[in-house]
């Protein structure tokens, strides 16, 4: 009859196929052709997500994984930032160190919720770099456990439905600067351990379970185009793994090859801004080429300190020009943590490009 194991891979693989089709069916019309090649690429995104977080992570034995980057585009990802995930066992003890680098905001937020490949569904505790200050070399300790350490470390409860790590560090930029470095070590952890096939066969259900959660989130919706929405605050409450100490905002973008979109507006003081691009699949567009995102410490601000930045297909010869990257349309989608208030809904409007030049 075989393995437990072989007949749930089977089942993956057929996941995958049937998916393919559906995404194929829905992405087939005039304009699509961009974002219909972009989600082949996100299937093997989510299928490598899927085996880094449910199929190999070990709670026994942790390791942060990178779950996002240049070649792992999903879930709402973007050039300035690095996100690393680790397992967890809510009745285990772990030791997290942290060095800093050049990250002007860092965090660590531990998820509550099933252990099957389900996402996650609330935020268990987390901490940033506010809160657990790096001592005189750049170090931060925190130790995440059932029970206080009692010693004055920055410490995270991990209560009985605590699954999951997602580190988040952001950089201004990215490609000079030097990101943070993360470890994990689990106290007690066993010597040995040997391959089940009932336990494996879970894992892979459990991967299975998590390519179908994030399917069914996809394509998203373009809404209301050339506009942007009014921002939410801090939230008060999560879905999957998001984070806990950022407002956002999202927006949308409609654009003939000889049109711009301007949007203006004024950031308050917070650790880290920036927009980003995505395709309906929630991640940005290559941006080894062009300027797709853009942050807080890129903008060219007004004397004022109120800011504009030019969305368009060709360069309107503006300072905070981002590009679509030859996409028609697409989701606009701003981040500020930490921000000192809810930032203000950011004004919207389309012109020629002619008219920049």
């Amino acid at each position: 009859m075989g393995t437990q194991t072989e007949v749930v891979f089977a089942e993956l693989l057929a996941e995958l196929g049937e998916q393919q089709r559906r995404l194929v069916g829905l992405l087939s019309g005039p304009g699509d052709e961009k974002s219909l090649l972009e989600a082949h690429k996100w299937l093997l995104t989510i299928l490598q997500v899927a085996t880094d977080t449910q199929v190999w992570a070990d709670p026994a034995h942790p390791r942060f994984v990178e779950i996002v980057g240049p070649y792992k585009k999903w879930g709402g990802d973007n050039a300035d930032a690095f996100y690393c995930y680790s397992p967890v066992d809510p009745a285990r003890t772990y030791e997290v160190m942290v060095k800093r680098g050049d990250a002007v905001y860092l965090s660590l937020t531990v998820y509550g919720g099933p252990d099957d490949g389900h996402y996650s569904e609330r935020i268990v505790g987390s901490l940033n770099d506010r809160q657990a200050p790096p001592d005189a070399n750049g170090f931060i300790r925190m130790i995440l456990s059932p029970d206080d350490p009692g010693d004055g470390t920055p410490w995270i409860r991990l209560e009985p439905d605590a699954v999951a790590i997602i580190t988040r560090d952001y950089l201004a930029d990215p490609i000079h600067d030097t990101r943070a470095t993360w470890s994990i070590t689990a106290a007690d952890s066993p010597t040995t351990y040997r391959e089940d096939d009932a336990a494996l066969a879970r894992r892979f259900r459990a991967a299975l379970t998590w390519v179908r959660d994030q399917s069914a989130m996809v394509p998203l919706a373009m809404g209301e185009p050339n506009s942007v929405d009014p921002p939410y605050p801090v939230p008060t409450a999560t879905f999957g793994w998001a984070a806990g100490d950022a407002a956002y905002a999202m927006g949308s973008y409609l654009l003939d090859d000889d049109q711009v979109l301007l949007l203006r507006g004024r950031s308050p003081e917070c650790a880290f801004w920036n927009l980003c691009l995505w395709n309906p699949f929630l991640h940005t567009y290559n941006y080894d080429y062009e300027r797709v995102t853009i942050n807080g410490a890129q903008v060219h601000y007004e004397e004022d300190g109120s800011w504009e930045i030019a969305i368009s297909p060709t360069d309107p010869g503006h300072p905070n020009w981002v590009s679509t990257a030859g996409h028609r349309q697409g989701r606009i989608w701003f981040r500020w943590f930490l921000p000192v208030e809810t930032p203000e809904r950011p004004e919207f409007e389309v012109v020629a490009v002619a008219d920049l030049r």
